[in-house]
């Protein structure tokens, strides 16, 4: 099993239960029932996505929640929920000085 906090870039990590429950956590997102719940009612709005819309019962492999500078990653496996956060590597900019 790949730990989470070997994940690069990473900052924060929770790894939820089906119904919310934090199993473990950690970084900036240790112990953050804030954001649990938030990744919850996510979850659960996939659920209620209308199948017209995506045939085939398709249900999410991962969601991606990106912002300027970090982004959080969400994905279901072995009925957990596993959600990190990573920090995201601004490009740098060049100056020419000819």
């Amino acid at each position: 099993m790949l730990l989470m906090e070997r994940i690069p870039d990473q900052v924060g990590y929770l790894v939820l239960t089906e119904d919310g429950a934090v199993l473990t956590s950690g970084g900036e997102l240790e112990n953050d029932e804030r954001i649990a719940n938030i990744i919850i009612g996510l979850v659960t709005l996939t659920n209620k996505i209308d199948p017209k819309a995506f045939p085939n019962n398709e249900v999410f492999d991962k969601i991606t929640i990106t912002y300027k500078d970090h982004c959080y990653i969400i994905c279901l496996s072995n009925k957990k929920i596993h959600v990190v956060k990573k920090k995201l590597l601004l490009p740098t900019a060049t100056t020419d000085t000819e």
